[in-house]
């Protein structure tokens, strides 16, 4: 914040979270300046028929994006959803959305009118022109931090409370500067957003690349000048003359899990072996399980073992960009999701084989004989028909060497790239509470030149 200077005078706010203020802001709470949650009685005249936006939580945005595609009649909402008109204010009310920032400005609603889901505090500034500035300060760390802990309920179920809202103080200055401050935080948070789309963007092609590193190494080798020979798999095409083309089930050994009962406590209660779900997949490693069942269980149902060094994949459910499959480092058992594949050629390494499945993930889920994207699963013979393309061993080795190190240059960029839309979002959110509680002056800003 040492770029913007501080206001010349401040004053004691009296209030304890609000602290020291600029000394012409007056102090007041939100229903001085708003209405929260506006009565329904303003559209009840309405014609039934009438087209309004219809806002659901998921098309409201994190940083103040909202979608106002769909549109329902009026009968069909006016009952059971939360009023709102163009320029009100939307904030979630429910854990997680309210801790994750959901919240935006309701603007373009058709007929100027929409019902969104109950799980949101609607806040209508007196002047319509505040809506910017107000969103802002209901997005400030003090505002969320004693929002949080006032929340009621338990679990997933805590809530703010629409009477926190209204109650909670907050310093104003005069409209033009409260109109000069909302500009000046578009402008900048505008700059900001930009550069993070552009970091996500660089992520995600840091991992296309990351991928086709992968599947080049796993397909073409590493020797440029290799004599090539026609694959016989269409989606290979050429592979070095002296690799071999075959099928998984002839080096692997493929099973799927299952869950043992949840009714029969002896199965789970005290459990020392390692149950794994579809979500230990997202690692390309597991180091360790968060569910255990019991001798019992192992002895008494379908359950099957996994040795350490079996590869673990998804059949189920949908595939992540970098893949669902992962090397199992811990003695476990899995759920009937998943599938494990013990190796059992000694001429084929296991973490080789693992870079070709996911490499080629995609194309066993989706593109094997019987799977396909309407079924979105696949079986273990399915699995084992799936065509593997083999080095010979040490040369599989390399490739294992040059990939791995590959991946851990692609990797560190892509944490880089994390981190720093990690400050910009931590940037982003310091600037907004900088601005609206009078920490920084703003009233000669302009924006620069283009």
């Amino acid at each position: 914040m040492s770029r913007y200077k501080a206001y010349p005078v401040y004053r004691d706010s009296g209030v304890e979270w609000l602290g020291m203020v600029p000394s012409h802001w007056i102090t007041c709470r939100i229903k001085n300046t708003a209405t929260v949650n506006p009565a329904k009685s303003e559209v009840r005249e309405m014609a039934p028929d009438t087209e309004v936006a219809f806002i659901p939580m998921e098309a409201i945005g994190e940083n103040g994006e909202l979608d106002t595609s769909r549109t329902k009649p009026l009968s069909e909402v006016i009952s059971g959803y939360s009023y709102v008109a163009d320029g009100d204010i939307m904030i979630a009310k429910i854990t997680p959305c309210f801790e994750n920032g959901k919240g935006a400005i309701a603007r373009n609603l058709a007929n100027g009118i929409g019902f969104a889901t109950t799980e949101v505090i609607n806040v209508r500034p007196n002047n319509p022109k505040d809506s910017a500035y107000l969103l802002y300060l209901l997005s400030t760390n003090p505002f969320r931090k004693l929002a949080e802990g006032a929340m009621y309920g338990a679990g997933g179920q805590k809530r703010v409370a629409d009477s926190f809202v209204a109650e909670y103080h907050l310093s104003l200055p005069e409209f033009s500067e409260r109109t000069k401050i909302a500009a000046f935080l578009d402008h900048e948070t505008a700059k900001i957003d930009a550069l993070i789309e552009k970091q996500q963007r660089l992520i995600e092609l840091l991992k296309e690349k990351r991928q086709a590193v992968i599947s080049h190494a796993v397909t073409k080798g590493l020797n440029p000048n290799a004599p090539m020979k026609d694959s016989g798999v269409e989606w290979v095409d050429a592979v070095p003359a002296h690799w071999r083309i075959s099928k998984l089930s002839y080096h692997a050994r493929i099973s799927n899990g299952a869950t043992p009962s949840r009714d029969n406590m002896l199965f789970w209660e005290n459990g020392t072996i390692g149950w794994l779900n579809s979500s230990k997949v997202n690692d390309e490693v597991i180091e360790e399980a968060d569910q255990f069942i019991t001798e019992l269980a192992l002895s008494k149902t379908s359950v099957k073992p996994v040795t350490k060094g079996d590869l673990v994949m998804a059949i189920t459910g949908e595939g992540q960009t970098r893949g669902r499959v992962a090397i199992c480092n811990i003695e476990a058992t899995i759920n009937q999701h998943l599938a494990s594949i013990s190796v059992c050629d000694k001429l084929l390494n296991h973490q080789f084989l693992y870079l070709w499945l996911e490499g080629n993930y995609e194309r066993i889920r989706y593109e094997s004989e019987g799977a396909g994207s309407t079924k979105g699963a696949i079986t273990c013979s399915e699995i084992g028909a799936f065509p593997v393309i083999l080095p010979p061993l040490e040369e599989q080795g390399k490739i294992v060497c040059y990939v791995t190190e590959r991946k851990q240059k692609f990797d560190g960029l892509v944490h880089k790239a994390i981190s720093a839309i990690e400050l910009m979002q931590e940037r982003r959110t310091a600037l907004i509470s900088a601005a609206v509680t009078g920490k920084i002056d703003v009233r000669d800003w302009q924006p620069a030149a283009a």
